[in-house]
C-alpha cells in the first residue's frame, strides 16, 4: 500500500500522507512546547517556595485552540470528500470491463459476464491505456458471510456483503500480479482467504479471453483419467466446461493448470501440491467446504493427471 499503482490507492495514499503531516506537525508543535515549558519553568534552587504567579483563562489562546482545530478538521473532511467521490462516483465507460466477484469462505469467484468466463482466485485484468479508457469495474457479491475484497496496490478495502452488491473499480497501468486478501473477519481460514489480480497488456488479455472461453478438452493419453475424475463426487461441486461435471459450489476447474496458485493461494499450483491438496484438503485448510473424499493414491494419481491437462 506504500507502493500504489493505481488511481484509487493513489488517491487514498495521498490522504494518508496529507493526514499523517497535519498530524506530525501538530505533535511536533505541542511535543515541542511541552519540551520547551518543562525546560524553562522547572524548579531551580534559587526558586523560592512560593507558588509562581499564576494565570487564570486567556480568551486568546482558548480562541486560538478553538478555531484551528476546527480549521484542521474542514480541511481534512473537504479532501476526503473530494477524494471519495472521485473514487465511489466515477462512471463506467462503455469500453470498460465488468467482472463480477463472489467472495465465499474461503475462496474467491469470478465471472466475467460479457465475456463468458468463470474463475477462482486470480483476477485477470487489462492494464489501462494512456487515456484510462478501460479500467475494470467490479460488482460484489457474497455466497455466506461478509468478506472484504483488497488489493492494497491498487485499491481500497470494499466490503462483500450478503444479499448487497457493492462496486469498485481499477485501473493499473503496469502489467504484474498484484497481491491481495480478504480485509474482514469471515470465519477460521480468513487469513489464508488470499487472491492474485494479475494485470496483463492488452494483446496478452486478449490471449487470456480467448484460451478461457474454450472448453476443456483432454489428451487422449488422459482420457481414462478423465473418466475415473467424472465418476467421482468431485462433480457435484466443480464445473468443468465441455464435460459432465456442472457443480456450483466449488471452484470452476475448467482452466485450472492456466493458474498461479490453489485452495485461495495458499499453495503453488504444481503436480506435488495439487496431489497433497486432493488428498487431504482438511489438513492443510482446515474447516474449508472440500471434505477429505478418503480417495485411494490409484484414483488420487487419476484425478490429478486429469487436472493437469485442464490448461
Amino acid at each position: 500500500m506504500f507502493k500504489p499503482l493505481g488511481t484509487p490507492a493513489r488517491d487514498i495514499s495521498h490522504i494518508a500522507n496529507f493526514t499523517f503531516i497535519i498530524c506530525a506537525a501538530i505533535f511536533v508543535i505541542v511535543a515541542s512546547l511541552l519540551t520547551y515549558t518543562l525546560i524553562r519553568f522547572r524548579c531551580r534552587p534559587s526558586d523560592t517556595e512560593e507558588e509562581p504567579p499564576q494565570i487564570y483563562g486567556s480568551n486568546q489562546i482558548e480562541t486560538a485552540w478553538t478555531v484551528i482545530p476546527i480549521l484542521i478538521v474542514f480541511v481534512l473532511l473537504g479532501v476526503t470528500a473530494r477524494i471519495v467521490a472521485e473514487v465511489q462516483e466515477k462512471p463506467a465507460p462503455k469500453t470498460a470491463l465488468k467482472a463480477t466477484v463472489i467472495g465465499h469462505q474461503w475462496w474467491w469467484e469470478f465471472n466475467y459476464p460479457g465475456l463468458g468466463i468463470t474463475t477462482a482466485n486470480e483476477l485477470n485484468i487489462p492494464a489501462v491505456d494512456r487515456a484510462r479508457s478501460n479500467p475494470t469495474f467490479l460488482d460484489l457479491e457474497s455466497a455466506d458471510v461478509a468478506h472484504s475484497f483488497w488489493i492494497p496496490q491498487l485499491a481500497g478495502k470494499t466490503d462483500v456483503i450478503p444479499s448487497r452488491r457493492n462496486e469498485m473499480w481499477l485501473d493499473p497501468s503496469t502489467p504484474g500480479t498484484y497481491v491481495g486478501n480478504c480485509a474482514e473477519y469471515c470465519g477460521t481460514q480468513h487469513a489464508n482467504m488470499m487472491l492474485r489480480v494479475i494485470v496483463l497488456s492488452k494483446d496478452d488479455f486478449s490471449k487470456w479471453v480467448s484460451a478461457q472461453q474454450q472448453p476443456a478438452a483432454a489428451e487422449p493419453q488422459a482420457e481414462e483419467a478423465r473418466d475415473a475424475f467424472l465418476s467421482l463426487s468431485c462433480v457435484n461441486c466443480h464445473t468443468v466446461r465441455g464435460t459432465s461435471a456442472k457443480g456450483n459450489s466449488g471452484p470452476d476447474l475448467t482452466h485450472l493448470m492456466s493458474r498461479q496458485t490453489i485452495a485461495s493461494g495458499i499453495l503453488p499450483n504444481s503436480r506435488q501440491e495439487l496431489r497433497e491438496w486432493i488428498k487431504d484438503p482438511q489438513q492443510l485448510k482446515p474447516g474449508n467446504l472440500m471434505p477429505n473424499m478418503q480417495l485411494t493414491d490409484k484414483q488420487v494419481d487419476q484425478v490429478v493427471s486429469y487436472l493437469l491437462t485442464l490448461k
